[in-house]
């Protein structure tokens, strides 16, 4: 049976490694993963989150995922308030969403257009 979310994958273009770890890394404050030595040679970037993993893969005829996107829980108001006052500052449009009241969300991009949703369970 299937117990959980072991990763999930967005994609970029070739040669997206430093703005993934720019935004994935630094911004977002996720650690990177070596990949493993067989899938190294195929580009992209692993990030960790937990015990589950963001993996940020290449292919060459990329195209934005604009509504399919991975929500990556943040663990408190504050710190979302935080991440989106970060984003902002660094050219990210960040866009409030009440629907999940009582839960804080937000979407962004990131630097590959893909849509990014960030949230906190109140």
């Amino acid at each position: 049976m299937i117990t959980r979310i072991d990763h999930v994958q967005v994609a970029a273009p070739p040669g997206c490694e430093p703005q993934a770890r720019a935004f994935y890394g630094e911004l977002l404050g996720l650690s990177v993963v070596d990949k493993p030595t067989g899938l190294a040679g195929r580009g992209g970037v692993w990030f960790a989150l937990g015990d589950q993993q963001l993996h940020v893969g290449v292919t060459d005829d990329f195209v934005p995922a604009r509504k399919a996107h991975p929500a990556l829980a943040v663990d408190s108001a504050h710190a979302l308030e935080a991440l989106a006052r970060e984003l902002e500052a660094g050219g990210y449009a960040v866009s409030w969403d009440g629907a999940l009241a009582p839960a804080r969300r937000l979407h962004t991009v990131d630097p590959f257009g893909n849509r990014i949703e960030l949230l906190v369970r109140e």
